[in-house]
């Protein structure tokens, strides 16, 4: 029979709250410094383009997410996550030294280093909640971790920028180097019994293939983290238009924090409601629903009415996350603890780095033609892998009543 695993639930599990409030501390953290760090760029330097590549250096080390993971799956997870968070404390305190425009190598090199430890964090962290919390509740903490990032993302950003205002960019560095301290002593709580990994004897890039390998050869997570990279990649397309909707909307470029707000808030819903969608639907049916209502609120960005705007702000915000948590929670659940890591990462570089690609190619198409044009196209190709994404699950549920009609002959 299956339990329903709520949010009281969730936090009267000891290893699930201290994971949670570990999220949301350096999750704000976090938050706070993506927005601060370009504007501190650009107030050193009055470029745009180098403000940008802060974004750039964050992301950059997903590209390498397979060998990132390895490190996940070489250690034990719990000590990795505990020197993660305090060695990135450290280093962020680095940056109250960068006070002009010469002092920017380091900052570019703090991100750069900041983007690939949270890749391994990320992995190790997927490979020990799930072995702290077990794997049928794995949906619905995954759920409320999303519902937390995103309502960081509510507040944290706004919280970053007075603080820059205030007191300047090293300020905002010392906040996050706090919240990734507080987070080391969060994990150092966490109750999780873990054996040392045996060496497998293999070659590092062998290891690292070995992700990649049980990615590709199984037959349920294989549709999933492709419906979950192509999703993503028709999604940041779809934002490049997002100031020429707003455009036709009549609205200052300002009224995009509107937007993403309202997207914010309905990413915090998906987060809350995900655990019991996942148990009802399965990984599959669920991530189908979440790409279709993304596709229905990328063909209705097209409409140039504010009503319209904002109800297609919150499909997104809904959509997406349910597509991801279905991803990653069916990564988690169907791969053996011992390759967890690489699994994590190597899902994270193919469902992510499409996302990328969307940002740079959306930006020239949308120079070229109509988001009137543009938008139906994107959800068309969207609604086409929701159905494909189905009809998968439907067959597949049709192959396991076959088998255990012929397992159970009348």
């Amino acid at each position: 029979m299956t339990t329903s695993w709520t949010l009281p639930r969730v936090l009267r599990d000891r290893n699930a709250g201290l994971y949670l409030t570990a999220v949301v501390v350096s999750g704000f953290g976090n938050s706070a410094l993506f927005l601060a760090s370009g504007v501190w760029v650009k107030d050193l330097t009055g470029s745009d383009s180098l403000a940008a590549l802060c974004m750039l250096a964050m992301w950059a080390p997903t590209l390498v997410g397979p060998p990132l993971g390895t490190i996940a799956d070489r250690v034990r997870r719990g000590p990795l996550l505990v020197a993660l968070n305090a060695g990135l404390a450290a280093l962020l305190l680095t940056l109250c030294t960068v006070r002009s425009p010469g002092g920017l190598w380091l900052l570019f090199t703090v991100l750069l280093v900041y983007g690939a430890a949270e890749v391994v964090h990320d992995a190790a962290e997927s490979a020990l909640v799930t072995a702290a919390v077990g794997p049928e509740r794995l949906g619905d903490l995954n759920g409320l971790r999303m519902a937390v990032t995103e309502g960081m993302k509510l507040v944290a950003p706004l919280t970053g920028a007075g603080l820059y205002t205030a007191f300047g960019g090293p300020a905002v560095a010392c906040l996050d180097a706090g919240t990734f301290a507080v987070a080391a002593g969060l994990y150092a709580l966490l109750r999780v019994r873990e054996e040392r990994p045996a060496r497998t004897g293999g070659s590092r890039r062998k290891e690292t293939a070995e992700g990649l390998r049980h990615l590709w050869g199984h037959p349920e997570l294989r549709p999933l983290v492709g419906a979950g990279g192509t999703t993503m990649l028709l999604a940041s397309l779809s934002s490049t238009t997002l100031y020429a909707v707003v455009d036709r909307l009549g609205h200052s470029p300002a009224y995009t924090g509107v937007l993403y707000a309202v997207q914010g808030a309905g990413s915090v819903a998906a987060g809350l409601v995900s655990g019991t969608a996942l148990r009802r639907l399965g990984p599959r049916r669920f991530a189908a629903a979440g790409i279709a209502l993304t596709a229905l609120s990328v063909i209705t960005r097209a409409v140039p009415s504010d009503p319209v705007a904002l109800a297609s702000s919150a499909a997104a915000g809904l959509g997406l996350p349910w597509v991801l948590v279905a991803v990653f929670t069916a990564v988690q659940q169907q791969t053996p603890g011992p390759l967890l890591g690489r699994a994590t990462a190597t899902a994270n570089t193919l469902v992510f780095t499409p996302n990328v690609i969307g940002l740079g190619l959306g930006a020239g198409l949308v120079e070229l033609a109509s988001p009137v044009l543009l938008l139906p196209i994107y959800g068309l190709a969207l609604l086409l892998t929701a159905a494909a994404l189905a009809q998968r699950a439907d067959r597949a549920s049709r192959t396991a009543a076959r088998s255990s009609s012929d397992a159970n002959p009348a």
